[in-house]
């Protein structure tokens, strides 16, 4: 084993003991980056890389999108968009069998398309769609499951952190993504919809029907939602706005909407943006951290030896693309969506560009692969977030509610795989 082998083996087993003791995925990998990088190189160039990698990162145009994006989300939270969301589709589906799961499958997906988080959908939807469904005599496993299913949506449908995040780190055209996500979102909310009615089929309550006066006042809730996702993926789709500038004038228009519907005074402003700011802050710590450690990848040339290894076992294309997929979803049991992509895209990124995949069609692949994660044991974020607002429930009845939808996500990865052309036609057919 070389010397560079021997570091990397060190660094690796020192990165996954930290976050096995929480220290944060940011802190660690810049803490393996420098230390793995001065243990070739020396302290000198190590420190110089610690003194400019911050100051690289945070003044990047291509990642100033995502501070905007994150107020845009915090801005919707408050402005009771989810609320509205959630009535709309009530008025027009309670009245089908599960019509309450639908609409909040509905509603997740308008709230994703403006907040761009999985975690914050998952959050607010609980606080919006749980009691109505409980008071609608909905079980705890369908109530919980519909809602952790749906949340996924966030990572997904555009505008999305993550895929900006994936973006940035592969050096992909962030605009392309966004829209390369449109029509796998669409095609997640159906199946979900799908699995809904036919999956719980036997314990779907029915609601009240409402008169058709009273659906057509509930959509006049929701222009608002409607208003921000023309603008930023309509506008990015024919090339009216950079992804940037999209993500600024979202903010500036969710905020607006706050402002004229007196939801968003000055102190909520405030608060906002402290919220705001607090996210974005640790999101930058992970990329300062994923920069430092891909550092440290390059000067042991870990990417390099491992695409030479996985080309040397001749799978072919899709059996090793399948592996990298497996691996993922195992990943996904222990670390987060966020984690995920900054730690292993960087180490299989080289290999899918060996295979000759397309880098956009990977990158809505392995996002959904992530988005696994989000439902999956022991880890589970958007699980551990219900059942922090659901007290009552337990971990293993919203788990057990989950499980048609890992089902039917598993089946729509494959479906992609099989089908690039879903994902990327659209993309294609830009301005």
């Amino acid at each position: 084993m070389s010397e560079a082998d021997l570091v990397a083996l060190v660094g690796f087993l020192a990165l996954f003991g930290m976050m096995a003791v929480r220290v944060p995925v940011g802190i660690a990998m810049g803490l393996v980056g420098v230390g793995g990088f001065a243990a070739i190189a020396g302290w000198g160039p190590a420190l110089n890389q610690l003194a400019i990698s911050p100051l690289r990162t945070v003044t990047d145009y291509n990642t100033s999108l995502i501070p905007m994006f994150v107020l845009m989300g915090v801005f919707a939270t408050r402005t009771g968009i989810s609320s509205e969301l959630f009535r709309a589709g009530q008025a027009w589906m309670g009245h089908h069998k599960g019509g309450l799961a639908l609409a909040t499958i509905s509603a997740c997906a308008g709230f994703a398309a403006i907040s761009g988080s999985s975690v914050a959908t998952a959050a607010t939807m609980s606080k919006v769609a749980l009691p109505e469904m409980k008071r609608a005599g909905y079980s705890d496993r369908l109530a919980t499951g519909t809602i952790a299913g749906g949340g996924t949506l966030g990572i997904l449908i555009p505008p999305s952190v993550v895929l900006a995040v994936y973006a940035y780190i592969t050096e992909q055209d962030v605009g392309q993504l966004f829209i390369a996500g449109v029509v796998p979102g669409l095609l997640a909310i159906v199946m979900y919809m799908l699995t809904v009615r036919f999956g719980f089929g036997r314990e779907l309550p029915r609601g009240e029907r409402t008169d058709w006066a009273g659906r057509w006042r509930s959509l006049a809730g929701i222009w608002a939602v409607a208003l921000l996702f023309v603008a930023i993926i309509g506008g990015i789709y024919l090339g009216v706005v950079t992804p940037t500038e999209a993500a600024g004038a979202g903010a500036v228009l969710t905020a607006l909407i706050g402002v004229l519907r007196g939801r968003l005074g000055w102190r909520a402003m405030r608060e906002s943006l402290v919220e705001a700011l607090r996210t974005s802050v640790a999101i930058y710590t992970i990329l300062i951290g994923a920069m430092l450690f891909g550092y440290f990848l390059a000067i042991t040339q870990t990417p390099q030896k491992i695409t030479a290894w996985l080309a040397a076992l001749d799978l072919g294309a899709y059996p090793t693309l399948a592996l990298i997929l497996v691996f993922f979803l195992l990943m996904g049991c222990i670390l987060d969506a966020m984690a995920m992509i900054i730690l292993l895209v960087p180490i299989v990124f080289p290999v899918i560009q060996q295979l000759g995949f397309d880098p956009i069609w990977f990158g809505i692949i392995v996002v959904m692969t992530v988005e696994l994660g989000l439902i999956t044991p022991p880890i589970g974020m958007n699980v551990f977030v219900i059942n922090a607002i659901a007290r009552e429930t337990s971990l293993l009845t919203i788990f057990r509610g989950v499980l048609p939808f890992v089902a039917v996500d598993i089946l729509r990865l494959v479906i992609l795989v099989a089908l690039p052309a879903i994902v990327l036609w659209l993309p294609r057919t830009m301005g």
